[in-house]
């Protein structure tokens, strides 16, 4: 897998190959701006999403965006439950590498529906795994949070060897697919490659305001809500108690500007490049990323007030359960051995997602918009895979789509695949 600089047009691997690298949930808020950044330096891109909680324009933009006409994205409709569609895009192209983004992410809802959570997240991530396996593509970025670190002991920042110990069924999802992924490594000695990357809060958009966070429902983070304020699509904001152990007494947490935090994944693509020039496989690694300073709930509603040129409305209820005082990461090993940190500013955060909301008022619904982009000369090439014949099933009160294991659930080294098992769930980014 190869990282290039931004105009350089060559696009092959350390073996002379053609790269393309598979991009999971890449229409999500994460993904497409990872996205932006891999075309920039001329990548091959594949991206699987069933656009379950993303939208299709949002890879249109991205295509837009992207400012190096060497790179290319192909879009395949799929959800990873469905493993007979996604071996089928397997069986198409040859990938270089995987970047994970897809999974349900609402910390909320997980508690709500767990058992779609666990359906989804994991068993997604095991079709994917078991395909990645199948198909010698050994070399795999995987979308974690700092989730995994559930309950910290005390204020001081999280390094990558703190207690694990996730306090929801969101966070138990990451950390088992941790654990999936460090044994399958283990597995399989001086083969994988794998970056666990745990994210902290990513805020803000792309400078453009042409892409950025549209949640479906009621956002389930503090800055998309915020935003959504600020605009006037809610009344207030509400801050969850403030009688914590802090300056303001309001909750103090690391937030990552989403343009840092996408080049954090160029950046473990690059390590993945050299390991794979030194010969010396990665295994399983956790980094952090985020910036090693907090801010507390009010320092963040003050800063996007200032954003929008006016004070936003807030009220302080009660604590919600589970909810600590400081959640900080400790960057340093991602700059350490990445050579990544961040560089944007918490004025950088909420201007640029105040940019992104008041040109998208409604996300990507805004109609005006829709119009003005689905024009451009620069669309990714669509390409919507045959449905797996099957009748939707009601799991946790919501209807999902059919789902079939591929043969790659089979033994690793078994000549017959088993049969095909029928399953139901759903993806989102």
């Amino acid at each position: 897998m190869t990282v290039l600089h931004r105009h350089n047009n060559s696009n092959k691997n350390h073996n002379g190959q053609e790269e393309t690298i598979l991009v999971t949930g890449g229409a999500g808020f994460i993904g497409s701006h990872t996205v932006v950044q891999l075309l920039n330096l001329g990548k091959h891109l594949v991206i699987v999403d069933n656009l379950c909680n993303s939208s299709e324009e949002s890879l249109h933009r991205a295509q837009a965006l992207a400012d190096n006409p060497t790179g290319s994205l192909v879009f395949h409709k799929v959800d990873l439950l469905d493993g007979v569609a996604l071996e089928a895009v397997f069986q198409l192209y040859t990938f270089s590498g995987c970047i994970h983004f897809a999974g349900l992410k609402a910390v909320g809802e997980s508690s709500q529906i767990p058992l779609g959570y666990y359906q989804t997240n994991i068993t997604g991530t095991l079709n994917l795994v078991q395909l990645l396996q199948k198909y010698n593509c050994r070399n795999l970025i995987f979308s974690s949070s700092a989730t995994v670190y559930g309950l910290p002991t005390s204020d001081a920042p999280l390094k990558e060897d703190a207690p694990t110990g996730a306090m929801n069924p969101y966070g138990r999802t990451k950390l088992y697919i941790e654990q999936i992924l460090r044994d399958t490594a283990e597995s399989e000695p001086g083969k994988w490659n794998i970056v666990l990357l745990r994210y902290f809060n990513p805020v803000g958009a792309h400078e453009s305001g042409r892409i950025g966070e549209d949640p479906n429902g009621t956002p389930n983070n503090l800055m998309p809500y915020v935003a959504q304020v600020a605009i006037g699509r809610r009344p207030i904001i509400n801050v969850f108690g403030n009688d914590y152990n802090t300056k303001d007494g309001t909750g103090v947490r690391d937030y990552i500007h989403i343009q840092d935090l996408a080049r954090g994944h160029v950046a473990a693509l690059a390590k993945i490049e050299t390991v794979l020039r030194s010969d010396k496989p990665l295994g399983c690694i956790p980094y952090n990323l985020g910036t090693g300073s907090g801010y507390s709930v009010m320092e963040m509603i003050h800063s996007m007030g200032k954003a929008v040129g006016h004070d936003l409305p807030f009220r302080v209820i009660e604590r919600r359960p589970g909810d600590v005082a400081t959640v900080i990461a400790d960057p340093g090993l991602a700059a350490k051995e990445l050579g990544w940190k961040a560089e944007k500013s918490l004025e950088d955060m909420c201007q640029d997602l105040w940019r992104w909301q008041t040109l998208n008022p409604e996300g990507y619904s805004s109609s005006s918009n829709q119009e003005s982009t689905t024009a451009t000369t620069h669309a990714p090439h669509i390409i919507t895979l045959p449905i797996v014949p099957g009748k939707h099933t009601i799991v946790d009160g919501r209807s999902t789509p059919p789902f079939q294991l591929s043969s790659a659930f089979s033994p690793v080294n078994s000549p017959t695949p088993e049969p095909a098992l029928r399953k139901t769930g759903r993806t989102a980014i």
